[in-house]
């Protein structure tokens, strides 16, 4: 009697090198602006890009950012996606040796912090 192993391949969508690699440079090229830029920009808050994820075809940045040291967190969210193309630009302009072309940039809340504070004081309560 024979035995047959099967292996299960994952139909999740993994990114490939190339997309971490520029993910990676976008995120330290976005804090970098985001620091040079916080009086304009950021209101004074500190902003730090927690995550870039890149479409398959390159054309498209997601970017994470969570938002510290403001009295209003939507404020400074607002303000930061008005000045998108301000911040693209000079995405555009740190990455120009590097990138071809500079992605669209699509800016969300990353509330993972503010989600587990939240639960470490329910679990402090109980």
């Amino acid at each position: 009697m024979e035995f047959i192993t099967v292996h299960f391949i994952p139909l999740v969508a993994m990114a490939s090198i190339r997309q971490e690699k520029i993910a990676g440079l976008i995120q330290k090229e976005l804090s970098q602006i985001f620091r040079k830029e916080a009086r304009t920009i950021c209101m004074g808050a500190m902003v730090s890009v927690t995550v870039v994820r890149m479409s398959p075809d390159m054309g498209l940045a997601k970017a994470y950012l969570s938002i510290f040291g403001s009295g209003s967190k939507d404020d400074v969210f607002k303000n930061i996606e008005l000045n998108n193309k301000v911040i693209r630009h000079e995405l555009s302009k740190s990455t120009k040796n590097q990138l071809r072309r500079t992605p669209e940039l699509m800016f969300y809340l990353d509330d993972s912090l503010d989600y587990a504070e939240e639960i470490n004081k329910i679990l402090k309560d109980n």
